[in-house]
């Protein structure tokens, strides 16, 4: 267990028993305000992220600047999940209990200086700003000698929001995420990346939900959660700096458009290749509709009540 100089937990990355899973151990989050309750309503007037209250926030970082002010901030998470450490040794202890500092960095991006907006309500313009401090935190931690860079938003009490301004989170480890080196190990038994034939199948499937010139939206064959979203360049990309951002907000915003009407509950990540890696860059949006039982918890198959092919008749407003 590793103690700060007080003799406090400062937090750990463990590895079950014999599984390669991993969990971030972080008593620190616990301590996040809240300010939503069921019926995600606010029941703290102070809000940190909006504009008059930077100092409440950690020092900041960077910002998009205004001329009164500014159009997006961002800053290092107060309630850390990962800390900032020397190194990430495993250590084995007894066999079964493998375990390291959760080494990182997490931070916050704020999103608008409007506390009456969403994402979904922002322009071309805004969203495309959004997407280019995502592009640059990226390249700015990993030359910090961060291994992946995992940028996603939480929408709503059920995605995990604990705040209602719309913000961001990034959180950077000297790790790749198993999810994404699943994805990795899996395209490498393809001749040539099968991400980019799935994007042409699906485009014009019953499952396709939009479509421009950069960038197609599906539902996916097995979606994990209802009214699931994928968006892909059309053309194999790997990293954000290869994209036009635009037509990437007019994707997403597509999407959260149709999502607004049900006002839900949604978590939207990024996925890009780390450093010395091939993987076809992607967004996916997952609304948080229904909650996973006992059933998918022990099986780790998704019982999905609306079929990804309704689900993009929604999208379609068919």
């Amino acid at each position: 267990m590793f103690l700060n100089k007080k003799g406090g937990f400062m937090g750990e990355l463990r590895k079950d028993y014999i599984l390669d899973d991993w969990v971030i151990i972080s008593s620190s989050r616990g301590a996040r305000p809240h300010q939503f309750v069921e019926e995600e309503k606010v029941e703290d007037k102070t809000c940190f992220f909006c504009p008059g209250s930077e100092l409440l926030t950690p020092k900041e970082i960077g910002r998009v600047p205004a001329k009164n002010g500014w159009l997006l901030r961002w800053f290092n998470n107060k309630f850390a999940a990962v800390e900032a450490c020397t190194t990430q040794a495993l250590q084995t202890h007894n066999r079964f209990y493998t375990f390291a500092q959760n080494c990182g960095t997490h931070e916050i991006i704020v999103e608008t200086p409007d506390h009456a907006k969403q994402l979904w309500d922002l322009s071309f313009q805004d969203l495309e700003r959004v997407f280019t401090v995502y592009q640059n935190r990226i390249f700015a931690l990993e030359t910090q000698g961060m291994k992946y860079v995992c940028v996603f938003k939480n929408h709503g009490v059920k995605a995990g929001t604990s705040l209602v301004h719309a913000h961001s989170q990034v959180i950077a480890q000297p790790l790749i995420p198993k999810r994404v080196q699943d994805k990795l190990a899996a395209t490498r038994r393809f001749l040539q990346c099968p991400y980019c034939d799935i994007v042409q199948s699906e485009k014009n499937s019953e499952r396709r939900v939009f479509e421009n010139e950069q960038f197609a939206a599906f539902a996916p064959y097995a979606s994990r959660f209802n009214y699931e979203v994928w968006i892909f360049p059309k053309h194999h990309a790997t990293r954000l700096d290869q994209l036009d951002l635009c037509g990437m907000a007019e994707a997403v915003q597509h999407v959260l458009a149709r999502l607004k009407t049900l006002h839900c509950s949604y978590n939207m990540t990024l996925t890009y290749a780390p450093a010395s890696t091939d993987l076809h860059l992607h967004v996916e949006i997952c609304p948080r509709t229904a909650t996973w039982a006992g059933y998918e918890i022990e099986s780790g198959i998704i019982i999905n009540s609306v079929p990804p092919e309704d689900a993009a008749r929604f999208y379609r407003n068919e």
